[in-house]
């Protein structure tokens, strides 16, 4: 049980720190389709310049002293950088919706197909192959925390809780778990918030009242690009037992943006959505545990399908009764009432 709790959280944290950056480009009023591609880039980033950081030997005497402090220092400034470039890139959608007021979808879409060419393209001139991973060891051996990392001994039991939550996690889980809450409270509990939404619901309103609307849907398209990224580095950090960048991060932008929609872009609803996919998507990974799912003797790969097929399901039934902002998706034209 502990193991599984473990690979939900897992597999959901980036699910909700995505999704919440839909939700925050969708109040705004721009449909943000890119979070795939953000999320590639964000991975890439955040992976190469831990490799940058590794050749360099920048925390190597860190790694022999053991200094856990230091080490997750580094975990966090690596997701620091891979966020910053996340909404580098997403201001190529803001300026392409709002100063271009280009078709949303069809900018998302061009994002999404250069986002993994370009980062190919990197990869072949710097590792000279069509893998980009960590220089040395891997996210276990840096920066996971363990027994040992807070001082126990691999033989003390920490009891349900602390073997859950505490032995082989990794900080970047509890980081966005934090920033998905604040981020939550900054977006229906401000008057950032309330302006935000606002813009997505009726721009021409809140024009009216003094609201810049093209600053604001600016804001939301560029938090929206830094958890994008956030959620691209989390998902090669605690979903993959490397930092490893190949395949890109198997379509969990597009998942997160069913877990939006399911959620209906409400925060509480999206980290339940979240958990929900989560779990079935960590039954690929423990289903031989349970004996009654082992004995089903159903291969692994379609474990591994359920979040999609649960995904279209739920889409199916739920589609009719979303609500999102009625301003989404439609340019702004400050001359028009």
């Amino acid at each position: 049980m502990t193991f599984l709790i473990q690979q939900t959280m897992i597999y959901a944290v980036p699910l909700m720190i995505v999704a919440l950056a839909g939700v925050f480009a969708e109040r705004s009023g721009i449909i943000n389709l890119a979070l795939e591609g953000i999320m590639i880039l964000g991975a890439f980033i955040g992976v190469l310049f831990v490799n940058i950081m590794q050749t360099n030997h920048v925390y190597d005497a860190a790694k022999a002293a053991g200094d856990w402090a230091a080490l997750q220092g580094f975990e966090l400034l690596a997701m620091l950088v891979a966020a910053i470039f996340g909404a580098i890139f997403s201001l190529l959608l803001s300026f392409a919706s709002v100063n271009l007021r280009a078709d949303q979808t069809i900018g998302g879409t061009a994002l999404n197909l250069m986002a993994p060419a370009l980062v190919l393209f990197l990869i072949r001139i710097i590792a000279n192959q069509n893998t980009l991973q960590m220089a040395t060891g891997d996210a276990a051996s840096w920066f996971m925390i363990k027994k040992t990392t807070l001082g126990y001994a691999k033989t003390d039991d920490l009891g349900f809780l602390g073997n859950t939550f505490l032995h082989k996690v990794y900080l970047a889980t509890y980081v966005c778990i934090i920033i998905f809450v604040v981020l939550s409270i900054l977006l229906y509990k401000t008057r950032f918030g309330l302006r935000l939404r606002s813009c997505g619901e009726n721009p021409q309103a809140a024009d009216s009242v003094g609201i810049n609307v093209y600053r604001m849907r600016y804001a939301g398209v560029l938090i929206s690009g830094l958890l994008g990224g956030l959620g691209g580095i989390v998902y090669i950090t605690a979903g993959v037992s490397v930092w490893k960048f190949e395949n890109g991060v198997a379509g969990f932008g597009f998942l997160s943006l069913a877990v939006m929609i399911f959620g209906q872009w409400k925060p509480q609803r999206i980290a339940l959505a979240a958990l929900l996919f989560g779990f079935f998507r960590a039954l690929g990974n423990v289903y031989t545990g349970f004996s009654f799912l082992k004995a089903m003797n159903l291969p692994s790969s379609l474990y591994n399908m359920l979040p999609y097929i649960i995904s279209l399901i739920v889409l199916a039934f739920t589609s009719k009764n979303s609500r999102a902002p009625k301003a989404e998706g439609i340019p702004y034209d400050k001359g028009m009432r």
